[in-house]
């Protein structure tokens, strides 16, 4: 293993000074316990919008912090759940009197910790929960994972919490856009946790991972690598069934990287998915290609679909200021 680091056990928190640092002007970190929020708090009530997870997946979550996005993220130990204590932390220092929205990506560990954290808070709350990945079924164990789709989510319900819409309002709207969000991806290799020095399992050099999830664990079946236009057929194809767009349905289309895939690459995949839904009749109406929920080194990248309406279009264009996002400002 490789890995620009100088120990594993301060890696998370030397990452963190590092990008606070780096982000002054838009971010502040809190300590003990660690979550990271705005540098400037609304001064009008306005819905708190919180997320988190494990950290790996950067810029998700901490990278999404800003104006017209969260106002905090609980960022926990590489593909480990933040701690009660620091979503509890969090939503009582950015909450000002309109409540607070979590929005969890639907993992055993997150979800029972942010609802640990809600059962404590004194405040209005309300929770969305994003399951996106359609390479589970809906009646797997633990359902759908949370995967690319959640960034979708929390740029359009932040855009509303900023426009001034309450607990309610941004509630529903998380609701809709969830379930018009329908995420896949496939993994060229695995990635390295690096307190296991190892990658996660093993693809000799023709497999490839068809489904993998965010963690580095499996994901529905490997398969023989093949031309880029089948793998995107493939992944395509199942969100296409999943949300079932019509002719002239209004998409946004979201090519994500795992953390070790070219722009390139990520860009030659956007082409043939858009092309995928265009034969269709269906509108690409906007876009985002790029490293947005990454698995630490993983390479490979997965696909995202949002049907669009009216609301979610201009909440989507709405202005936005964070490290890893930033237009209209």
């Amino acid at each position: 293993m490789k890995k620009i680091i100088n120990h594993v056990d301060n890696l998370l928190d030397e990452s963190l000074n590092g990008f606070a640092k780096a982000h002054q002007d838009i971010v502040s970190l809190q300590q003990q316990p660690a979550f990271i929020r705005r540098a400037t708090i609304s001064t009008e009530p306005k819905v708190a919008v919180i997320s988190g997870g494990g950290s790996g997946h950067e810029p998700l979550h901490t990278g999404l912090v800003g104006k017209g996005m969260l106002d905090a993220a609980c960022p926990g130990q590489i593909f480990t759940s933040p701690t009660p204590d620091q979503m509890l932390a969090a939503a009582e220092s950015v909450e000002n009197g309109a409540g607070v929205l979590f929005i969890v990506k639907n993992y055993a560990g997150d979800v029972m910790n942010f609802e640990i954290a809600a059962e404590m808070l004194e405040c209005q709350h309300e929770t969305v929960l994003v399951k996106d990945d359609v390479s589970l079924p809906e009646a797997h164990s633990t359902g759908r994972r949370g995967v690319a789709g959640t960034l979708i989510v929390e740029k359009m319900v932040g855009a509303a919490a900023e426009q001034g819409k309450d607990l309610n309002q941004c509630k529903n709207l998380g609701d809709r856009v969830a379930n018009n969000t329908a995420s896949m991806g496939f993994a060229l290799t695995s990635c390295t946790v690096p307190a296991a020095g190892r990658p996660t399992f093993e693809l000799s050099e023709n497999e490839i991972e068809m489904g993998v999830g965010i963690h580095g664990e499996r994901g529905r079946e490997p398969m023989t690598m093949s031309s880029a236009e089948e793998l995107v057929q493939h992944v395509t194809a199942a969100i296409d069934k999943e949300l079932n767009p019509q002719p002239g349905q209004q998409v946004l289309l979201h090519v994500n990287g795992f953390g070790a895939t070219p722009l390139m690459e990520l860009y030659l995949v956007f082409d043939l998915a858009a092309k995928f839904w265009e034969e269709k009749g269906v509108e690409i109406k906007r876009s985002l290609v790029g490293n947005y929920t990454t698995s630490l080194d993983m390479a490979g990248c997965s696909v995202t679909l949002t049907l669009l309406d009216e609301e979610m279009t201009a909440l989507w264009d709405a202005p936005v200021h964070t490290a890893a996002l930033r237009w209209g400002c």
